[in-house]
This record gives structure tokens, C-alpha cells and sequence, in this order.
């Protein structure tokens, strides 16, 4: 079960790398990538928002988003407690 939920961790910190790079790059609002991207969004939304909250508290002026790089640390954390790392 710990391994599962491990592999689980592990999927939603490549989501969020791609929902990172796929940021950098237009997206066309008409056509499929969009909706898939879209769905990332929603997905990583609920971990991503309170991470860029709390570190707009802490870097306020700040134009770079470091919120996807706080997320994956505590994600690979958590991935390394639920492995016993």
C-alpha cells in the first residue's frame, strides 16, 4: 500500500513539472492540449495555491513562481517517508 501510495506521489510531482513547462509555451485556448492542460491545473491547483501563498508572504516582490519547486520537495519528502528512506 505505502509503495502505491509512493508511486501516486510520484505521478503528481510529474504532473506538476509539466504543468511548469508546459506554462513557459503559448498555448492555442481552441485546441486539445489546452483541455488536457487545463485539466493539470486542476488537478496540481488544490497543492500549488497554498504553496504560492505562503511564499508570497515570504517573497512578496518576487516575479518568479518558486511555489512548483516547494511543492516537489515536500512531495519528495512525503515520498521518502512513505518508502522508508
Amino acid at each position: 500500500m505505502r509503495v502505491l501510495l509512493a508511486q501516486a506521489v510520484q505521478l503528481y510531482i510529474i504532473l506538476i513539472i509539466l504543468r511548469a513547462v508546459i506554462s513557459w509555451f503559448r498555448i492555442n485556448p481552441v485546441g486539445q492540449f489546452f483541455k488536457i492542460y487545463l485539466f493539470i491545473i486542476q488537478i496540481t491547483e488544490p497543492v500549488m495555491k497554498p504553496a504560492r501563498e505562503l511564499l508570497n508572504k515570504i517573497l512578496p516582490a518576487s516575479p518568479v513562481d518558486f511555489s512548483p519547486i516547494l511543492v516537489i520537495l515536500v512531495l519528495n519528502f512525503l515520498r521518502n517517508i512513505l518508502l522508508g528512506l
